[in-house]
Order: structure tokens, then sequence, then C-alpha cells
């Protein structure tokens, strides 16, 4: 799953840029590749996997040896930890609460981490993309809660998040962007030019 490339990333440091220009809020963009690796997940699938199935074969059929069932045990373990690994398997294997709930953590972390919360105003704003778990979250400090309740975000990160799933990041980023703007200049216009945080995207690799 690639991310974006340089050229792309200026795209969406542009558009976050004609954004700022009509309202106060400081927008931020972070693009994570994955929430977390889930390394514990694929090796409770394989363990369990591999203890169930050889032996309820063996139970029911009688066809294994102990020797032959523990030996059919240790390489089903070490071929389905390899299989499981494979990132587009491992995300199949993790419940979706599991993943949002990782991805959630993640967006709040990084609000912290880019400061969006020591802006001027209280107006910093967080627009959060995980490729793996398709996950989207704006986020916003008090200064633009007080005038936008989070109902205001749901279907500009419905539609983003489609367009996630469908390999569209790109596109999403810029169409988020630019339908946050309209409602910010709207309930957040611009009182004075300052621009407190960089607009280039955050990229996680």
């Amino acid at each position: 799953m690639a991310l974006l490339t340089e050229h792309e990333q200026r795209k969406v440091a542009e558009a976050i840029a004609r954004v700022e220009r009509d309202t106060d809020a400081e927008l931020v963009t972070v693009l994570a590749a994955r929430a977390d690796d889930y390394a514990y997940i694929p090796l409770l699938w394989a363990s369990l996997l591999a203890l169930v199935v050889p032996g309820i074969v063996h139970y029911l059929t009688g066809w294994l040896t102990m020797h032959s069932l523990l030996l059919v045990q240790w390489v089903s373990f070490v071929l389905l930890c390899l299989v499981f690994r494979l990132p587009k398997v491992t995300t199949h294997l993790i419940p979706r609460h599991v993943r949002h709930w990782r991805a959630s953590n993640l967006a709040r972390r990084q609000f912290l981490e880019q400061n969006l919360h020591h802006t001027v105003g209280s107006t910093g704003m967080l627009i959060f993309v995980c490729e793996a778990e398709r996950y989207v979250e704006i986020l916003v400090d008090e200064g633009i809660s007080k005038r936008l309740d989070n109902k205001s975000w749901d279907s500009i990160v419905a539609a983003f998040t489609e367009q996630v799933r469908q390999g569209q990041t790109l596109q999403g980023f810029v169409t988020c962007i630019e339908a946050c703007g309209e409602l910010l200049k709207v309930h957040v216009p611009v009182t004075q030019v300052r621009n407190e945080l960089p607009n280039r995207l955050v990229v996680l690799g």
C-alpha cells in the first residue's frame, strides 16, 4: 500500500494553504500507513489453528500418531505465522472495533504531537487517515467545537472514508480539506493573517 508521493503531498499542502486564507483555523493533515503492527494477533490465530485443527483431525480419524501430530502442529504454526504476517491478511484477522480503536488512539496522540492544542484561539484542526484500517477522523480544538459540533463533519468523514477504501487518498484529502474550508470560513472566519503550524502533510510510514 503506497503512501502519497512528494508531488501529491504538495497538492495537499496547497489545499490547506488555500483554505487557511479564509479562516482562523489551523489545519494539519496526517496520513499513517497503519495504526499498529498487531504482532500478537497473527501469533494468536496461528497458535489456535495449529493446535485445534490437527487435534480435531486426529481425534475424528485417528490418522496421526502422536509424533506426526506434534510435527504437523509445529509446521502448521510456522507456516500460518508467515502467512498471517502478510499485511493484507493481518488486516482481515483483526476485529474492526480493535482496528478503529487503535487508529483513534493514534489520531489523538498526533493531535497533541502536532501542537494543535496550542494554537491562538484554540482553533487547531486535525484531518487524520490510517490507510490499512480504512479509518478517517477529524479532531478539532474547543475554539472550533464551540461553533461547529461533531456532527458537522460526519458526511465529510464518510465521503473521505469511501475514497480511502477505493484507493483515492489524494483526492479524498483535497475534497475533505475543501469541504471543511467551506464550513470554517463561515463559522470560524479569518480575523488575522497567521500561519502557526506547517501546512505539509505529515506521513507516518
